[in-house]
């Protein structure tokens, strides 16, 4: 007899829905059917699940919010009115409010910005890029995205940008919302571009964004791209980059965690051209009972390609860290370069860290690597710092700072950039004490 799972609160409400939503969201009806339809065919994925091993969704996600209203110009004013992380940078400005899109700066020379509700409805040619990575198309977090999206941007890259683009998320109110948006950036070949993506939202309510970022890269084209995770000590997230790269490419994105009870990020790799470089960085702050989850799955298979990939995890009190990466080396993508690294130090007995690498390799003339470490910190290094007069939690945070510093120096050419990373890293350490 086959077995049928039961249904949980969560996804019953979710399936409920989706009834009541899929006739007012935008886009075609038949792919948001075919979105839900792979989700639920196998529902929340849950620890049997063998890459949602150590995050179970299935029992962490008790209930499913409803979608988020368009909010009110009072709210959207609110929301927006206190400066954002890095606004000292002077970027373009694209905002959302709740899952939409409220605020949009007039773009620089070389950047064409298109709401995504606006291409939808006018059939607009780079949606054919949306979806670039298949691998992508089977996972539960990007399968609800693709159900449930309200609305998002296009953006299209045709030259050398010399100032960034930032994308600022806020969710707003005291009762618990969902929201669901899709950003698409297409980068022509041989230009430059750099994307800045801030999250936040207010502490104690269980909001449930669900964000999806895709990147197309043309050939020879340089794009960078810096995330933050500040969202409130309530919030349950799920986040997917995809990165589709072309001939002679040079990606990185970059990622940086302190909000959220519960995230999970995912980043989908795949080097179609040869020759092209991506790299996949973050640093992780963690207190109390949260739980964050990054995922990678790079695969190569252009030739002469290099993939590097850099995590740095500090967990304090009861938290638990999980990093899951895995590097594909397909049939015929020689002279593969790819070097994976996870680092965490433990502040407490009690914390967590769950590290699980993974090389798959089906060429002969690669050079790969991965490794994986956790550990306390320096018993000597901090008797050196406190032995030179530093007590002891300056000297804890001076190694905690140094030690993920790495992770946002490592590739980051722009000093103004780099210290608006290193503030969030000082920021946690004042608030640890």
């Amino acid at each position: 007899m086959a077995v049928a799972m039961m249904k949980t609160p969560a996804e019953t409400a979710l399936a409920e829905l989706f009834e009541r939503s899929k006739s007012l969201l935008p886009g075609d009806a038949r792919s948001r059917e075919d979105a839900f339809h792979r989700f639920a065919a196998a529902g929340l994925p849950h620890r049997r699940v063998e890459e949602w091993k150590y995050t179970d969704l299935r029992a962490n996600m008790r209930d499913a919010a409803p979608l988020a209203p368009v909010p009110s110009a009072e709210t959207t004013r609110t929301a927006l009115a206190s400066p954002t992380l890095f606004a000292g940078l002077e970027p373009a400005t694209i905002a959302f409010v709740d899952g939409h899109l409220a605020h949009r700066d007039a773009m620089p020379d070389g950047v064409t910005a298109v709401p995504l509700v606006e291409a939808l409805t006018s059939g607009h040619p780079l949606l054919a890029r949306l979806g670039a990575i298949e691998a992508a198309s089977g996972n539960a977090a990007y399968a609800l995205n693709a159900a449930f999206f309200t609305d998002g941007v296009v953006l299209h890259v045709t030259g050398a940008v010399a100032r960034p683009v930032a994308l600022r998320f806020a969710i707003t109110g005291t009762k618990a919302v969902s929201t669901a948006t899709r950003v698409l950036i297409v980068a022509e070949a041989d230009t430059a571009f750099t994307l800045l993506e801030t999250h936040e939202s207010e502490n104690g309510v269980v909001h449930q964004p669900n964000n999806v970022v895709e990147f197309v890269v043309g050939d020879r084209a340089k794009l960078a791209h810096v995330r933050v995770d500040g969202l409130g000590d309530g919030a349950l997230a799920l986040s997917t980059i995809t990165a589709h790269l072309g001939e002679k490419t040079e990606f990185g994105t970059r990622n940086l965690v302190v909000g959220s009870a519960l995230s999970r990020h995912q980043v989908y790799m795949t080097f179609a051209g040869s020759h092209a470089k991506g790299a996949i960085r973050g640093a992780t702050m963690l207190k109390g009972d949260q739980h964050a989850d990054t995922t990678l799955v790079v695969d190569h298979r252009g030739t002469d390609c290099e993939s590097r990939e850099l995590f740095k995890t500090a967990i304090d009190g009861r938290a638990t860290g999980v990093f899951q990466g895995k590097i594909i080396v397909a049939p015929g993508a020689q002279k593969t370069d790819g070097k994976m690294m996870s680092a965490c130090v433990l502040l407490s007995e009690e914390g967590t860290m769950n590290n699980k690498p993974e090389l798959e390799i089906f060429a002969d003339d690669v050079l790969c690597a991965h490794g994986a470490t956790c550990g306390a910190l320096d018993d000597d290094l901090l008797f050196y710092l406190m032995a030179r007069g530093l007590p002891r939690p300056e000297a804890e945070a001076l190694l905690i700072e140094s030690f993920l510093g790495e992770a946002m120096e490592e590739g980051l050419e722009d000093e103004a950039l780099l210290e608006a990373l290193m503030g969030i890293v000082q920021g946690w350490l004042a608030a640890r004490g």
